[in-house]
């Protein structure tokens, strides 16, 4: 195993009938920021209950934060909060208006420069607001870490940062509201959760029985329960464990002391960046063509989670990580999200642009041991181009 620190300050509160509690948790006399997305949180009642809950406080309103959240959108966010001088943010909805937040969060405090520069050029944050989510929509994990992932629409890029300063003060966890949740965005969130496991997972043996064990665990809950919530998205307690698979599948703890891959996410923002796919389906692209470029370099660990998660375990080793790598293709595929390249009207001028930006940026290698570089890339696209 290898060192680690581990740091979570997250207040989780998980349920139905918990939002009274909202306002013991913001400061008083605090004039609060509500963020969300479409509007669905009209929908499910949570909008009237939040207002109701904050009736005492100055609340501000921002909606119409995207799916994959524009960093242009985000910054029409900084402006009114150093209009209106707030201070605190509350995230309602899924991650991607949590991840708005937190970028927001720390942009409206940053001094040094253009904020873009947090994410596309890895600045550090000095200081950001402090947050609270309210969470909707299982995916993410946003609710429980101090990742956020943002889109320039101007420049079709998409980049990731990470700051112990944007954890949510909070985190209200309400699987009723996440009930009332279209097919597809279920399914996106089985998906999400499901490749925010593997990534940390699924990379090589370091002797940490205990953190691939949990591991598992999430895998397995999520390939028992999955096929439940996405045909009935109001079965609570389908929804209340996939909530929980998702909260549980990025909030640190199964990394611990274990290597992380991360590049089926890296490869996946580009192909999001450029075509405005769903960040799961992209996920579930790469994913299946990546292991069977590096089926080599990844078997002890493809045939372990084939084992224990899929019970996979008849034919020889190859055989077994073939049928694993299926598996996994129709567990992706029985949620209606596709698993090609050519489901997505994506071609080989894709491909070429994500690997000149790859090697544009610099970036030589990525991954749990570095194995990913731009032709693996491009092998990885092209296998999942042909692939059918």
């Amino acid at each position: 195993m290898k060192n680690f620190e581990f740091y979570n300050p997250v207040k989780v509160i998980f349920g139905k009938d918990q939002l009274s509690k909202l306002s013991k948790l913001i400061p008083k006399g605090n004039s609060v920021l509500m963020l969300y997305g479409g509007g669905s949180i009209k929908k499910n009642g949570v909008y009237n209950k939040v207002k109701e809950s904050l009736k005492d406080y100055t609340v501000f309103e921002f909606g119409g934060i995207e799916p994959n959240p524009h960093y242009e959108t985000a910054m029409k966010a900084v402006e009114l909060i150093q209009k209106e001088k707030i201070d605190f943010l509350l995230a309602v909805g899924g991650g991607s208006v949590i991840d708005a937040t937190k970028f927001i969060a720390a942009a409206a405090l940053y001094t040094a420069g253009d904020p873009w520069d947090i994410l596309s050029k890895d600045k550090m944050v000095e200081a950001a607001l402090p947050l609270g989510s309210i969470l909707t929509l299982p995916a993410t994990g946003s609710e429980m870490n101090a990742n956020a992932v943002v889109t320039r629409v101007s420049s079709n890029e998409k980049f990731a940062f990470n700051s112990p300063l944007v954890y949510p003060k909070f985190s209200f966890l309400l699987p009723d509201a996440a009930g009332f949740l279209p097919q597809h965005q279920v399914a996106n969130g089985i998906v999400d959760a499901f490749v925010h496991v593997v990534e940390q997972y699924l990379t090589f043996p370091v002797n940490a029985p205990l953190q691939d064990r949990m591991a598992e665990s999430i895998l397995q809950t999520l390939v028992e329960v999955g096929p439940t919530v996405y045909h009935n998205p109001a079965d609570y307690e389908a929804m209340s464990n996939l909530m929980w698979c998702a909260t549980m599948a990025l909030n640190g703890l199964i990394s611990c002391g274990v290597p992380g891959d991360w590049s089926v996410h890296t490869i996946g923002h580009e192909l999001t960046a450029i075509h405005n796919i769903d960040h799961a389906r992209t996920l579930a692209v790469v994913l299946p063509g990546l292991w069977s470029v590096l089926k080599n370099e990844k078997r002890e660990k493809l045939l372990q989670y084939g084992a224990r998660v899929l019970n996979i375990t008849a034919g020889t080793e190859d055989e077994r990580i073939e049928n694993t790598i299926l598996k996994t293709v129709e567990f992706f595929e029985s949620l209606g999200i596709k698993t090609r390249l050519a489901d997505y009207n994506v071609t080989g001028n894709t491909i070429d642009k994500i690997v000149k930006r790859f090697e544009d940026r610099g970036w030589k290698a990525m991954g749990d041991r570095n194995l990913i570089t731009p032709n693996v890339v491009r092998k990885v696209l092209e296998h999942q181009l042909a692939s059918r």
